[in-house]
């Protein structure tokens, strides 16, 4: 009889960022298939849904979409429609037509063609979605970027195939947007956006997901944080009213796309986090840390 492990962890380098999977309470053999399968599917994600791999579908979007109806994956389609669904929610707050204004700041590669770099981002009624996960743009100069939704939806398939190996619990990470399955919560520790050498909170998690998203930073170089990569769609430009945010939610996709909505909005952004059953920490530009009421239980600040 095979002998159960207490558990298994491994990580790759997917999605711009290392993937971690860990899984417990079953044979060695059942988990070691589980995390490849897992593995297996946030690859998929990567290859159909990168900005720069020129064989992705949203490549193919952006260099001909504009033209004619392209056909794109289901999963991509699906995190089309979710994305589409939360602009028109937001009022355009989140926005995954925002490409040409992180091309204009030199976060996205500039693309190889003659049609203009704008920093305005593009709203949702650029995208048109048809029948049979067939996609057009509306507009020559639009392009999309789905590094602000697609890591969650990663996060979300890896783990729909671990529970589908009857895994009685499994964590899945990918550079901070996770979610977890299991019996027991699990307890998650925050870095300090003003200081990521400094871990500012640990959160309870049981069978949700969390997304979060801050000022950039590389460790390696300094420990200063520089602007954020969230493009507030309104002005074309970076958002500099939160340092940090950190959402928990059902679906990691969900959680994923609202930090950019509170990133954005602050305080502003209860009415979405509301309606999509969230909860939500922020730091503000101030450095004062606003919890949404329903996740006070849940939240240990550091002393």
């Amino acid at each position: 009889m095979a002998i159960a492990s207490d558990r298994v962890r491994r990580a790759r380098p997917l999605l711009g960022t290392f993937v971690e999977i860990e899984v417990a309470g079953a044979a060695y053999p059942k988990m070691a298939a589980a995390i490849a399968a897992a593995f297996e599917a946030v690859a998929r994600v990567h290859a159909l849904m990168s900005f720069h791999d020129g064989d992705s579908d949203v490549s193919r979007l952006n260099r001909e979409a504009w033209l004619r109806p392209i056909e794109v994956h289901a999963w991509t389609f699906e995190v089309l429609e979710a994305a589409v669904e939360m602009n028109s929610r937001s009022n355009g707050i989140f926005d995954v037509a925002v490409a040409p204004a992180l091309q204009a700041i030199g976060l996205l590669p500039r693309v190889n063609d003659d049609r203009a770099i704008t920093a305005q981002a593009r709203s949702f009624d650029a995208i048109e979605l048809l029948v049979g996960h067939a996609v057009r743009f509306r507009h020559r100069d639009v392009r999309i970027d789905l590094g602000g939704i697609a890591k969650g939806f990663a996060v979300d398939r890896a783990l729909e195939v671990l529970r589908g190996f009857g895994l009685p619990s499994a964590l899945v990470n990918a550079g901070g947007d996770l979610a977890v399955f299991g019996p027991e919560a699990q307890t998650i520790h925050l870095r300090d956006p003003r200081d990521p050498r400094r871990l500012m909170c640990s959160v309870e998690v049981r069978d949700e997901a969390l997304a979060s998203t801050a000022r950039r930073f590389d460790l390696f170089r300094s420990a200063e944080t520089t602007a954020s990569a969230i493009i507030d769609p309104r002005i074309g430009a970076p958002a500099d009213t939160v340092d940090g945010v950190t959402v928990r939610a059902r679906s990691c996709m969900i959680a994923d796309a609202l930090t950019k909505i509170v990133a954005i909005c602050g305080t502003e952004a209860i009415e979405w986090l509301e309606h999509y059953h969230a909860s939500a920490l922020l730091v503000a530009s101030d450095g004062d840390i606003r919890i949404t009421p329903d996740w006070h239980h849940a939240v240990h600040l550091a002393a």
